[in-house]
């Protein structure tokens, strides 16, 4: 009972720690696993793990093959939460870079990883390319807390996130058909003879049609309301647990591939309460992640450890990150837009996930179990690859940005919290601008109406710790607050100020400091006598911008007397002599001014 508690407990207390610390919580999982399993042997009196998940008559927690049975249901269900995730529009919208990322890149690790597995490690061709087949993944658990404080280019950001996106799914479909190759081979005494790919096809044709089947009826459960919302989650993950044993009892080792075909099915339907089960299911992959990779880490031992303590492993850690990464991003970023020093950054940045690393726990235990020759290498030299690439990326993806040019030396984009048509006007001009504009808003039809603009627009809700995930928000470093309610604006500046406004972060004031100028705050937007009304004002009777270049501050000065004593024009802006953008606050009598500034004001003009 104790060494369950502290599993649960251990592996909560990691997830904070990597949300704490903005790491990879794969990382802190890993470690804690082998610090209560196998490192732990090295301490303790009596030479056994502090926690030990195979019961050998003793000690430990499962009897017998409780553990592989364990890993493979919290495996599929983690599977069938990545297939939710792929959208097949996302797939029709990537750049080529993206697209060739996952295709040409993955083909590319596969090929080149196994046979540096085989003929370095010594590893039958069948392991090889199984190794291969799990490295292919990265996964957006792992590029995301490495990227978020990398104030980097918004197409680099885009690049890594969705190819950790897409390649979740769709690398961890190749391990599972890699496997279930093998497995038949093997089975066969790795003769691939008629009647093997027979029972591969079969294993293809049940998974497949069972996954399919499962989701459609689901899918027609849900829009037939034939299941209360109270037991909706549940009833899902029951049905994932039984799609996935049944599809087993069918044709043995098809249920993970018929629960990733049933979570992309469903991923791509049109139906809203599949948002809860959305949800649901990231909660129960973050519970079973915890667990999962602390049991797994702590299985693995000391034997297994010293296999891969050798120099030839740390040669083909060395040649997966240099070499074979590289070439992939290379190949498929060739004629692309990217520069040298923008290829050299995405083939560095190239972290192995929780798919990898949990998959490969599963089917070296399996094919250990089955007695294949070698399979107690695939756990250890995965988590290997795993846990170096994590570990050399956390650590040096910021200095390898800065040593090749990428990181950016001012974060000039812009985020207006508000997608009302004032936020689209002034949204309009910015662009128009040259500037990079992100606009959010929790209401569908101003972020419809913005994208009809061709503005950058994201649906989220700013309560919510989405927009924490939006790593392409990196060269952000401005923030406007221009919604009609002053309790969002005030609380947009509070949970976003140091995320996005470290250039500077703003507010339009509201009716009271509008009443007392001495009560303005440092962050108010624009001026101290106009609130959102009266920019909405402003915005219908006179939407236009007008452009005026000074001579003096004092000439600045007379310019915004005058845009207090006319109320339909509202000082937005100010461009010094090199061209860079200045938000003008409600404190405008203190910005610096120089002849030849220019000042950007909405609404009439002003005869000055």
């Amino acid at each position: 009972m104790l060494e369950l508690a502290l599993i649960i407990i251990l592996g909560i207390l990691a997830q904070w720690l990597a949300w704490r610390l903005k790491i990879p919580a794969i990382l802190p999982l890993i470690l804690i696993g082998l610090f209560v399993g196998p490192f732990s042997t090295l301490i303790s009196e009596s030479g056994n793990k502090w926690i030990e998940p195979v019961w050998d008559g003793e000690i430990g927690l499962f009897p017998g093959e409780r553990l592989f049975n364990f890993v493979s249901l919290a495996i599929s269900l983690i599977l069938f939460e990545g297939g939710l995730t792929l959208k097949k529009e996302e797939l029709k919208n990537v750049g080529p870079v993206i697209y060739k990322l996952i295709t040409l890149g993955s083909f590319v690790t596969f090929l080149l990883a196994g046979f540096t597995a085989h003929y370095l490690i010594g590893l039958n061709w069948s392991l090889a390319f199984l190794f291969s087949s799990l490295i292919i993944v990265t996964g957006p658990t792992v590029i995301t807390p490495i990227l978020r404080n990398l104030a980097i280019k918004k197409d680099l950001s885009t690049i890594l996130k969705w190819e950790g996106i897409l390649i979740d799914p769709i690398g961890a479909l190749v391990a599972v058909l890699v496997f279930e190759f093998i497995s038949i081979g093997e089975a066969h005494g790795a003769n691939y003879t008629k009647d093997t790919l027979i029972e591969f096809g079969k294993i293809i044709v049940i998974g497949t049609s069972i996954g399919f089947t499962a989701a459609y009826a689901f899918a027609s459960m849900l829009r037939r309301k034939l299941i209360p919302h109270y037991l909706l989650n549940v009833m899902a993950l029951a049905l994932v647990l039984g799609v996935f044993v049944l599809s087993d009892l069918f044709a043995n080792e098809s249920g993970l591939l018929a629960v990733v075909i049933m979570g992309m099915v469903l991923g791509n339907m049109k139906i809203e309460a599949l948002k809860d089960v959305f949800y649901f299911k990231e909660t129960i992959s973050i519970l079973l992640i915890s667990i999962l990779f602390i049991l797994l880490s702590a299985n693995i031992d000391i034997s297994d450890l010293e296999l891969i303590y050798n120099w030839n492993s740390l040669i083909l850690f060395a040649i997966v990150v240099l070499i074979i990464r590289p070439v992939g991003v290379f190949l498929c970023a060739y004629k692309s837009n990217l520069e040298l020093n923008e290829k050299l950054f995405i083939s560095w940045v190239g972290p192995r996930g929780i798919v990898a690393a949990g998959i490969a726990s599963l089917f070296g235990l399996k094919l250990t179990m089955q007695g294949v020759q070698n399979a107690e290498y695939i756990t250890p030299l995965v988590f290997m690859i795993v846990l170096g690439t994590v570990l050399l990326n956390a650590t040096t993806a910021k200095l390898f940005a800065r040593i090749t040019k990428v990181l950016l030396k001012k974060s000039e984009g812009i985020l207006i919290v508000g997608a009302s048509e004032p936020a689209r006007l002034i949204a309009t001009y910015l662009m128009k601008n040259n500037r990079r504009v992100v606009l959010i808003d929790s209401n569908a039809k101003h972020i419809q109406n913005a994208k009809k603009l061709n503005l950058e627009a994201i649906e989220c809700d700013i309560y919510s710790d989405e927009l924490s995930e939006h790593i392409e928000l990196n060269d952000v470093g401005y923030l406007m607050a221009i919604t009609g309610s002053d309790a969002i604006n005030q609380f947009a500046i509070s949970k976003l100020k140091s995320r996005f406004g470290e250039e500077g972060a703003f507010r339009l004031v509201n009716s009271e400091e509008m009443k007392d100028p001495d009560k303005s705050s440092a962050t108010g937007l624009f001026s101290h006598t106009d609130d959102y009304i009266n920019l909405s004002k402003v915005v219908r009777d006179h939407p236009y911008f007008n452009e005026v270049t000074l001579s003096s501050k004092e000439h600045y000065l007379k310019l915004l007397e005058a845009t207090k004593n006319e109320i339909m024009s509202i000082p937005l802006f100010l461009m010094n002599n090199d061209g860079e953008f200045q938000i003008i606050s409600s404190q405008s009598e203190q910005m610096s001014v120089e002849s030849g500034n220019q000042l950007m004001y909405l609404g009439k003009k002003l005869e000055v």
